[in-house]
């Protein structure tokens, strides 16, 4: 058997087709405060994988249902593919405050989209890593 699929298909990540997750937007809560005068409130991030239910909150506002179990076997260490994304895109406390101040500019909210489309284009290779990976000889 051919390991060349499986090798084009994480080396072309980036172009991998996005599976069809769904999205659920909801109204933000009431109450927040923006960042800047003339800002729109920005929902905190949680990015929690739920697998029982098939889907990932993303924000106060923001859940994208439709994950197949599949996407979730598909593991880098001890998490899926999908939870890896995940923790690499959340927001860290900096415990040194020099740094904290001068340098932590990064927001979840200012690459939300981006990492929405991350997660569909990681779904489909997680399935389809599945799918070839449960179809190899033993």
């Amino acid at each position: 058997m051919s390991y060349r699929p499986l090798m084009d298909l994480h080396l072309g990540y980036e172009q991998a087709a996005p599976f069809p997750l769904e999205r659920h937007d909801r109204k933000e809560p009431a109450g927040k405060q923006a960042d800047e005068p003339n800002d729109k409130p920005k929902p905190k991030p949680r990015l929690e994988a739920v697998k029982e239910t098939g889907s990932i909150e993303i924000d106060a506002t923001t859940t994208l249902h439709g994950i197949p179990a599949a996407a979730w076997d598909y593991k880098l260490g001890n998490r899926s593919g999908l939870e890896w994304v995940l923790d690499q895109w959340k927001e860290h406390k900096i415990s040194d405050p020099t740094v904290a101040e001068k340098f932590n500019t990064y927001r979840f909210a200012d690459h939300k989209e981006a990492v929405l489309a991350l997660l569909a284009r990681v779904c489909t290779v997680s399935v389809e890593t599945m799918k070839i990976v449960r179809a190899m000889p033993d």
